[in-house]
């Protein structure tokens, strides 16, 4: 299976924002739309992408510089991407290499949709069970 076909699936809204708002208001975000990452844009394009992660380890260092500091002087910069032709398997093995939980996905330098390591681990989990069923008939003899 490609990540497209995930993205047809899952839908394509990704939640956004730009580098100048302050950590604590992406946070909120975070919280309103009950997901990990937004991913960082400016007019230029994706510039970053800001994860739970990245919010509390600024928490940690100083609790107070959350609604002083913006998402562009604490987001992750360097991006690993996907791209919709990519088959599910070899995002997991980037994700898991890169110790990453949310995947953003371009085509020809848009972005196109987000993954989320549980979109990909549901995915493998559903095509595993599908091939164990057949498996299984197979050698029950339903093939014969």
């Amino acid at each position: 299976m490609r990540i497209q076909d995930i993205l047809r699936r899952k839908g394509v809204e990704v939640i956004t924002v730009p580098p100048t708002v302050s950590v604590l208001d992406a946070m909120r975000v975070l919280v309103e739309h009950n997901i990990g990452s937004v991913v960082v844009v400016s007019d230029d394009g994706i510039v970053g992408i800001l994860t739970e992660r990245d919010v509390l380890r600024r928490g940690a260092e100083d609790p107070a510089s959350l609604s002083a500091k913006s998402v562009g002087e604490v987001m992750t910069r360097e991006l690993v991407v996907g791209v919709p032709a990519d088959a599910v398997e070899y995002v997991a093995a980037i994700m898991i290499e890169n110790r990453i939980r949310h995947l953003p996905i371009v085509e020809e330098g848009d972005l196109v949709g987000i993954l989320s390591i549980g979109d990909v681990v549901n995915t493998i989990r559903t095509e595993v069970e599908v091939e164990n069923r057949y498996l299984r008939r197979y050698i029950d003899g339903a093939y014969a």
